[in-house]
Parts: structure tokens; sequence; C-alpha cells
């Protein structure tokens, strides 16, 4: 039987030399091997040439610097790489993983998780066409805003309602449409940083506004604010700092005193609650955060918040208020740039829908579930976990079930904390501990469903709050258990 020239070089005199560069077969010879072939029935020839290109063109440089084998460069090892390069190519960069940081809405990790009913209703909304600007009634053009505006009235007793894609993007279109060129009077204390050097200053500045800071960084007064009105004055702003506390000799003014000053001169007052929620969650045994619907009752003219953090929805920022101001804000030229598409939208009404339930809120918004689960029953779940990881990790790594602390959100509520448990997995040796624990994160990483945990103490901490399906970790142990072998 003849063998091919490339085979005879590899089992001949050749077999185990370094290659050379006339050792690497063409493009179109690689693509013509039956393994090439079925890639290129099953995806098409510019991804799977593409790829073969670039991979003669990587292993060209290395067998020019003389460090691949010439067994490497055989037809079947290339094209086993080809293959391994598409499967690669067609893996998307975003991926599902398991959140055992301890940080139920964490903003890495893609903060809230959707309700089934709002997941069920983006599904049937983008499979085909659905009415998002136009009136059923009438047979006439609508208003995307019509969608929830009614049902966010109803939840917060607003006047009028409008959404666009953030809550950054709410307050800056707020302060564009209502204060641009004028001034906006804001507590120094309340001169807030959230994630990404977003600075409530360069968002006044962005809008055009002129910033106009009263009071001191742990103390404002009433007589601050009104001193500081004038002719130019477009907006008093309130802020909620959700990300941190100012704690000892402090003092702030209320939105219901604030508001007075504000009719008493003829100013609107708009207030930023960041992550604001709809619902109280003392009741559910969680630090309070302050409501739209009391700052409506305050007497605050517009009110910004998010709707992929306490709320539970989607990434929105959600802008309730008078009919006044908020039909300012919607007729302003910057509220087309930032509006929602038909995606998050339809994620939004699915999740305010749930809203017109609050007693079935536990059970129906993953967002409270995960924050309201019992630290008995996460214990409880640790300990029913603890043999598998154990074996998984063993010898080189010891596992514990731990008293955990975990925390509401990274950049909400992030100094809170929700008494939890999980197990803990320290390296047997001490000597190398962290190179140990760093590639036991990694192997975690690399799993199908990579799971994401911390480090602390020379340990590593998987928090179990969030994850309510124990199979997700367990179904991957023996992956682990190879990957760290």
């Amino acid at each position: 039987m003849m063998q091919r020239p490339d085979e005879s070089v590899v089992h001949g005199s050749r077999a185990g030399q370094t290659a050379q560069p006339r050792d690497l077969p063409s493009v179109d010879r690689l693509l013509r091997e039956s393994a090439a072939q079925a890639l290129l029935a099953e995806h098409g020839h510019t991804l799977v040439a593409g790829e073969a290109r670039a991979l003669l063109d990587a292993l060209r440089a290395e067998v020019i610097g003389g460090s691949v084998l010439l067994a490497d460069v055989a037809l079947p090892v290339l094209s086993a790489k080809l293959q391994e390069r598409v499967q690669e190519r067609l893996q998307p960069r975003m991926r599902a993983v398991l959140n055992l940081t301890g940080t139920v809405i964490h903003t890495n990790l893609g903060r809230s998780l959707l309700a089934e009913p709002a997941l069920q209703h983006m599904l049937t909304m983008m499979a085909g066409p659905n009415n998002l600007e136009y009136d059923l009634e009438t047979g006439a053009r609508g208003d995307r805003d019509s969608i929830i505006e009614e049902m966010l009235c109803t939840l917060t007793g607003a006047e009028a309602a409008t959404v666009v894609n953030n809550n950054a993007a709410a307050v800056l279109l707020t302060l564009a449409a209502l204060a641009r060129g004028r001034e906006v009077i804001v507590s120094r204390g309340e001169l807030v940083e959230i994630g990404g050097a977003f600075r409530m200053p360069d968002v006044m500045e962005s809008a055009g506004a002129r910033l106009v800071e009263v009071g001191t960084t742990n103390r404002t007064h009433a007589q601050d604010y009104e001193r500081a009105i004038n002719a130019n004055t477009a907006l008093l702003m309130k802020v909620h700092t959700s990300n941190y506390a100012v704690q000892g000799f402090t003092k702030a003014v209320s939105e219901a005193e604030l508001a007075g000053i504000a009719r008493t001169r003829g100013v609107p007052l708009a207030t930023d609650l960041g992550s604001g929620s709809l619902v109280n969650l003392a009741s559910y045994g969680l630090p309070r955060e302050p409501l739209p619907q009391e700052m409506i009752a305050a007497g605050c003219d517009v009110v910004t918040f998010s709707g992929d953090k306490l709320l539970g929805g989607p990434q929105a920022g959600l802008i309730v208020g008078s009919k006044e101001m908020v039909g300012r804000i919607r007729k302003f030229p910057m509220k087309r740039a930032l509006r929602m598409s038909k995606l998050p939208l339809a994620a939004l009404e699915a999740t305010l829908m749930l809203y017109l339930r609050p007693e079935r809120l536990t059970q129906d918004l993953p967002t409270l579930r995960l924050l309201t689960r019992p630290e008995a029953q996460i214990r409880a779940q640790a300990q029913q976990l603890l043999d598998a990881v154990a074996q998984a990790v063993a010898p080189r790594f010891a596992v514990s079930v731990m008293a955990l602390q975990g925390q509401i959100g990274s950049g909400s509520l992030p100094v809170d904390r929700l008494p939890s448990a999980g197990l803990a997995i320290a390296p047997v040796q001490k000597k190398g501990a962290g190179r140990a624990l760093d590639e036991l994160a990694t192997a975690l990483r690399r799993l199908p469903l990579p799971v994401i945990g911390r480090i602390a103490e020379d340990r590593l901490l998987l928090d179990l709050r969030c994850l309510e399906d124990s199979a997700q970790l367990l179904n991957q142990l023996p992956a682990l258990q190879e990957a760290l072998a």
C-alpha cells in the first residue's frame, strides 16, 4: 500500500525530528481531509477555511522557531486541531456561570436573574412581530412607554413614567432635560461614585448642568439648600447613597422637607434612588431601602431607579414623577438615544406584573427568593454536598462546612451582610497554598458551567446561597477531579 508523502515522512527516517516549513500542508490540502470535509459540510467554507489558514499561519511561526515536532504537523493531527479551533470559535463569549461568591446581585455576574415569566415573555415577543410602537385599539402608531407606564404609575403612585436603558442614563436624561445650562443643587455628602468611575459631578457636566454643592460631607441642613437657590436654579436633587454609609455626626434633609422648600421656591425636586426597590425589604428581614412610592408621596417631582438590581428585572432606568416633568424628559431629544429596545422592555413588563401579586414575590422573583433563603436551609445543603466535593478535591484539599457572611449586592447595599453558609476548601499543604488555591479557582472557572467562588484567608469559599439546584455542582465534580489530578 502506498503511503502519502507526509505520512512516510513522519513514520520514516525523520520520525521524532523537528518540522520544517515545507512539512506544513497547504490550506487546500488540509481542507481535503475527511474531517475537514465534514466541518465544511456543517459550517460552510468561510469559517472553516479561515480557521485552517489561521492554524497553519500560527504553526508556521512555531516551526520556524524550531519548537514543533514533525509528528505534530501530520494531517490527522492538524485535522483534529482544526476541529478544535472551529468549535472554540463558535463558543459564545457570554456564558452562564454558577455564582457562589455570596453576592446575590453581582455586578460582574449579570446582576439580577430574570423570573421565568420574564424569560417566556421575551421569547414570545422576539419570535415574531409585536406591537412595540403600534396601538391595537386605533391602528395608529403607538408609544413604547405605554407598555409599562400605567403599571409603573399603579405601583409607585406617580402621574407619569418613562424608561431608558439604565439608571445612569435615567439620571443623565433627567438632568439634561430639566437643567441644561442651569444650576442643580446637591448635598456634598451625596456626590456619589458608582462602578466604572461614574461620578455624579461628571454626570452633571455631561448633561450640561452646573453643580452647586451645599453642606458638608457629613452634615447638610435645610438652610443650605435655601441659601443656594437663585434665579438660575433649575433643580434640587437628592441622591440615595446606597453603596456606602456615613456614620456618626451626620445630618441630611429628608425628601419631604426638601419638597416643601422646592414648592415654596418654585423649583422641581428630583431624587435618584439608584438600586430602588418596589417593596419594603424590611418585611422580609432585609435592610430597608427607600421606595419610589414613598418619594412620590413625599413630594418629589422626579424619581429615578434601576430595574436590574433590587427590583429584580432587566437592565433599565425607570423615571417616574409628575406629568409635567416626565413629559419634558420624554420629549427631550436625548431620550431616543437612550430608549429601551423590545427585548428588555418585554422582560421589564413581565417583571413589573409580578409586583401586582406581592404575596407571591418570594416564590416568583428570583432575586427576592435568593435573598430570603433561610440560613438553615443553605447550611443543610452544604452538609449534603460536603462528602462529594471533598472526594473530588482530595487528596490535595480538605473541605469543611462553614458559616459565611454574604452580601445583597456589589453595588447595591454592599455594606449589609447576609448570614449564609457554604464550603471552605483549604490546601492540605501550607507550602504553596496560594498557588494551589489559584489552580483550584482556575479549574472551577474552566468547568462546562463555570463555578465562581471567592478566596479569603487561605481558603476558597463556595457560598451556596445562590445555588438552588445542587445537581449543577454535583454533575461537574468528576470533571473537577480530573482537572486536579
